[in-house]
């Protein structure tokens, strides 16, 4: 299995490699006993419904011409999708700017804000708290900004905001 997972992802970068498809990547590629194959997809600009069309030819015709599954495999392309975990770096600087939700190994309390810089190690939210200014009884409201490192992040997921 993992085999043909790589062989998938071979073909994949040297797709990428290609003029025009270097801001492609593959975030993952499932495959179940049954031969059915899942290739997640992303764009650094957003992945449209003709690029999964595209990808899919490419890796169907390289399944068929080397014959690597049965004639039943089923193969799907598709992007990550809304509420799927970020599992790259790569994602997580694509979503700069937006709103995320942190589930971290080291507390069960979720890190939530507004994803304001990507590093190689870590990422930094943004957020606004209230805090009990000394000697007043209103609280005020500060922006906070909380250094994440990505070995701390069990699931991380971009919220839609309405």
């Amino acid at each position: 299995m993992a085999d043909i997972k790589q062989k998938l992802s071979e073909v994949l970068e040297e797709k990428f490699s290609q003029e025009g498809y270097g801001d492609f990547f593959v975030v993952e590629i499932h495959q179940s006993p049954n031969d059915h194959i899942e290739v997640f997809l992303d764009h650094d600009k957003g992945l449209q419904l003709e690029h999964c069309v595209e990808i899919s030819r490419v890796l169907e015709k390289y399944i068929e011409e080397n014959t690597l599954l049965s004639e039943k495999y089923t193969l799907d392309v598709s992007s990550a999708g809304v509420g799927s975990a970020l599992k790259l770096v790569r994602q997580y600087r694509k979503n700069i700017g937006r709103l995320l939700s942190a589930e971290l190994t080291d507390t069960h309390v979720n890190a939530k804000g507004t994803l304001v810089e990507v590093h190689d190690d870590h990422i930094v939210l943004e957020h606004s708290e209230k805090v009990q200014e000394e000697g007043k009884k209103k609280k005020k409201e500060v922006m906070v900004r909380e250094n994440i490192a990505y070995d701390r992040i069990k699931k991380a997921v971009i919220k839609i905001a309405f």
